[in-house]
């Protein structure tokens, strides 16, 4: 679910400007699962660009206040979502921690970084989400911790069936600023792909595991 349809223009057309989503239909990225894909995002360049920046950080608080009300902490997902994460916190002046795919093998082998109290209220931010695997385990880890968790938001989702189907089932929440048909939208009327290109995009999205084989 977006959090609000012009929000989700706004933040596909910066992207796509700052080229944290590159779109390439006929020269398909290569993903670390081994997936073949059309399009590549790294939301992680929006920190390089201050006003790219403000403009998600801001979002996000906005949509966290509007769909989950106060929390007591916010935890970012290791790693794409640590800065985000941070960013939020400041904004809202709330403590935050993040949280590891796995326990950190030395010290005290922690999945959660940060101070966290059992029976805190918790808002989860990422960056991204396609598979919705790394969410998924951060949700589980805070709940673990004995956290209630509110809900998550994310900068991006691919909307991806088996993630919404994962993230409902795990009864979490999840508020998108944007999502992947209203990017290829605002990229058509863009002109950073050709209508020709939209075809292509959809039968990846239905697919992906298999698209390109």
């Amino acid at each position: 679910m977006i959090y609000e349809k012009e929000t989700a223009r706004k933040v596909a057309e910066l992207l796509l400007q700052i080229k944290a989503i590159k779109l390439q239909p006929n020269d398909p990225f290569t993903w670390a699962s081994g997936w073949k894909s059309p399009i590549y995002c790294d939301n992680r360049i929006s920190l390089s660009f201050p006003n790219v920046r403000t403009f998600v950080r801001q979002s996000l608080v906005k949509a966290i206040d509007a769909k989950f009300g106060t929390a007591d902490v916010i935890a970012g997902v290791a790693t794409g979502a640590i800065a985000q994460g941070a960013l939020v916190a400041q904004e809202l002046g709330l403590p935050m921690v993040y949280v590891r795919p796995e326990p950190k093998k030395h010290g005290l082998q922690n999945l959660i970084e940060g101070k966290i109290d059992k029976g805190q209220s918790v808002v989860v931010v990422e960056d991204l989400i396609s598979t919705g695997g790394s969410s998924l385990k951060a949700v589980e880890a805070l709940r673990e911790a004995e956290c209630e968790v509110r809900g998550m938001v994310c900068i991006f989702t691919y909307g991806f069936d088996t993630a919404d189907k994962n993230l409902k089932k795990a009864k979490c929440p999840i508020i998108a600023l944007c999502d992947y048909d209203t990017l290829i939208d605002v990229a058509v009327e863009a002109n950073y792909i050709n209508e020709s290109d939209v075809e292509t995009l959809k039968l990846w999205r239905e697919n992906p595991e298999a698209w390109g084989k």
